[in-house]
C-alpha cells in the first residue's frame, strides 16, 4: 500500500462556494486566453462553463474530461485539493485548528480591545 501526502492553502473551500468558483477564480488569475488556448477551447466557451450557462441560459457545464484537461494542460491541481480539503477532511483535525486558532486570538484580544479603546473584559474566578 502507498501512501499519499499531500500539502495544500489551509482553508482553500472556505475560499470558493463551489469548485466552478474556484476554478473560475484560477482561470480569470491565469489569463481566461492563456487558459482557453491550452484547453483548446475558445475563450466565450471556456467563460460560458465557467458560469454554468451559455448567453441563451442554456446550462452549459464542464466536464470532467474538460476538468482534467485543465490540470494537464495548465499544471494547476489545485481543484483537486479543493475537493480534498472539502470533502476528506477529518472533523477531529479542523475541530483542533479552530481550537489553536481561537488560542491565538484570546491571546491577542486583550490588546486589540485596548488599542480599540474598550475596557478589557473581566476574568471571573
Amino acid at each position: 500500500m502507498q501512501q499519499l501526502n499531500l500539502t495544500f492553502e489551509p482553508g482553500l473551500a472556505q475560499r470558493s462556494r463551489c469548485l466552478r468558483d474556484h476554478m473560475a477564480t484560477k482561470v480569470y488569475s491565469r489569463g481566461l486566453v492563456e487558459t482557453a488556448g491550452r484547453m483548446d477551447l475558445s475563450p466565450s466557451k471556456l467563460t460560458e462553463k465557467l458560469a454554468g450557462v451559455d448567453s441563451g441560459g442554456k446550462t452549459r457545464g464542464m466536464t470532467v474530461d474538460e476538468l482534467e484537461t485543465y490540470i494537464d494542460k495548465t499544471g494547476d491541481v489545485s481543484p483537486v485539493y479543493y475537493l480534498v480539503d472539502k470533502y476528506l477532511r477529518d472533523p477531529a483535525v479542523t475541530q483542533q485548528e479552530a481550537l489553536a486558532k481561537l488560542a491565538a486570538l484570546a491571546d491577542v484580544l486583550p490588546a486589540l480591545m485596548a488599542a480599540a479603546g474598550l475596557p478589557a473584559a473581566k476574568r471571573g474566578r
